[in-house]
């Protein structure tokens, strides 16, 4: 009997397992390297700058003539360019070498936004070296898909429909005119070559014409609403004349007659015109601010022409108004009655200058009124009274309060002990009428409520007499809670109580 052959080594099933697995491992291992280069393939690496890396990614492909070249190894961004990034190329050395004009697209690969880099070699015998960085220019990097589509958004879209709709309506029925037009347009060719050989003369000079016709619309372009509204009342003033075409041709006829008197009138008017001239830069000052206030003139001319249409009527309502004043005029008493209404106004003056800047300025008015309701707030049989607390000192008391033919005021150092005794050392006159309201520069001096308790204030008396009668206090005491800083714009007024010397805020 034979022996039996021992097994082979390929027919074990744990050496075929490991070697299967081995080999999809390196299979696996060869396609991911695969984006960033086969291993152990030779490569040429070249960066590029570009503005914008166009939504490229790491392992897109690098393609010369459609065939593929290489691939993006990297994409760094640039430092302070924006949107700006490099690009690491690592191409094959069969492409090499590369021509130092060389140049570099990055192009669309299909409509999903799928790109690739696309490698435009120059002409030039010398060749870049690995590692060389080229940049690229803005029309390096195409329009993109949605960016082209973005142009057509809701307003545009609208319009084009609307266009449509206009071209349609306008071509709609005018076949055998198209016609027409279609069958004169070889001729209307024919003649074509020799107008553009005339345009095209340097003696036609027609680059300074395009020059030139730039710089009047760069001109124009800040006057652009002006030139709307310009055209939009020639086209009411052509509206209006189309309204009534006999007149235009009666206008027409008496055209030519008054050109004439034109030209025979016009050369006496040179010496105006060249004063004109002269002041022209002050008239073009006067435009400028009269083209910023004819809003408002043309709102105010809107708002008048209702009125003066009514005027008439409230004319006639006025004519006996208007008679009857000149009745009144006519009476001998009138004169007498203007006279003292105006004497009456001169003694007022100086009192109103004094007196308005306490209301308008310290609000003392309003005051006086909300303390008035509490003064008299204390309640009787039929009502409310005034709160009064009195307190009288003693008529035997030398120049007492009470007494009669004082010849001193009345203060702490002439009173007697049993006054001292009710009262203590601190009982003072205090008499200051006229308190100002405003210092003489108008600003708020307002002393009534504000100065409190003053120990002396007497300008010639004797400096024993602890009194109060000085009528100003030294110092500005500001404005009240309520008031002003300062009196209004425009108000006359006066800080001395005679109302002499008015001032009136500029």
């Amino acid at each position: 009997m034979r022996g039996r052959r021992p097994p082979s080594v390929a027919s074990n099933p744990v050496f075929v397992g490991a070697v299967t697995v081995l080999v999809v491992l390196v299979a696996v291992l060869l396609a991911y390297q695969a984006n960033q280069g086969l291993p152990f393939v030779p490569a040429f690496e070249l960066k590029v700058d570009t503005p914008n890396a166009a939504r490229l990614v790491v392992g897109n492909e690098v393609r010369e003539g459609g065939f593929r070249v290489g691939q993006v190894a990297k994409i760094e961004p640039v430092a302070g360019r924006g949107s700006g990034a490099q690009l690491t190329l690592r191409l094959d050395k069969s492409a090499t070498p590369i021509p130092t004009d060389s140049t570099v697209r990055i192009r669309p690969r299909s409509a999903l936004g799928l790109k690739y880099v696309e490698l435009v070699r120059g002409r030039s015998g010398e060749a870049l070296a690995e590692g060389t960085t080229i940049a690229t220019r803005a029309n390096a990097v195409g329009p993109e898909l949605d960016d082209f589509f973005s142009i057509f958004d809701e307003p545009t879209r609208e319009n084009i429909d609307r266009n449509l709709d206009y071209f349609g309506t306008g071509l709609a029925g005018r076949g055998e005119a198209i016609n027409r037009t279609l069958g004169a347009t070889p001729q209307l060719l024919g003649d074509l070559p020799s107008v553009m050989r005339t345009l095209s003369n340097p003696d036609t000079r027609l680059e300074r014409l395009l020059d030139e016709t730039a710089d009047v619309t760069r001109v124009l372009a800040p006057l652009s609403d002006t030139l709307a509204r310009g055209f939009t009342g020639m086209a009411d003033t052509f509206e209006a004349l189309s309204r009534d075409p006999q007149a235009l041709r009666e206008t027409i006829a008496r055209s030519p007659a008054t050109l004439q008197e034109g030209i025979e009138s016009l050369p006496p008017t040179r010496p105006f015109l060249v004063r004109l001239a002269g002041i022209s830069d002050e008239v073009r000052g006067t435009a400028g601010e009269l083209r910023a206030s004819l809003p408002a003139v043309n709102r105010a001319l809107a708002a008048g022409t209702p009125v003066l249409r009514r005027t008439p009527a409230f004319t006639e309502d006025l004519e006996g108004s208007l008679r009857a004043l000149r009745s009144f005029a006519k009476s001998p008493t009138t004169d007498i009655t203007l006279g003292g209404l105006t004497d009456t106004m001169r003694t007022l003056n100086p009192t109103l200058r004094y007196v308005g800047p306490h209301i308008t300025v310290c609000n003392y008015f309003t005051y006086f009124w909300t303390h008035l309701a509490d003064h008299i707030s204390d309640e009787d049989a039929t009502g409310t009274v005034q709160r009064v607390q009195v307190k009288l000192a003693p008529i035997e008391q030398e120049n007492s309060l009470l007494s009669f033919g004082a010849t001193e005021p009345a203060d702490a150092d002439h009173i007697d002990p049993v006054q001292k005794a009710l009262f203590g050392d601190g009982v003072e006159f205090h008499d200051q009428l006229y308190g100002a309201a405003v210092d003489p520069e108008g600003n708020a001096d307002c002393e009534a409520g504000q100065r409190g308790y003053l120990e002396r204030l007497a300008t010639g008396f004797p400096a024993n007499m602890n009194v109060v009668l000085d009528s100003s206090t030294p110092g500005s005491q500001g404005p009240t809670f309520k008031g002003r800083a300062r009196i209004p714009e425009g108000q006359s007024y006066s800080a001395d109580p005679t109302g002499i010397a008015p001032r009136v805020d500029p």
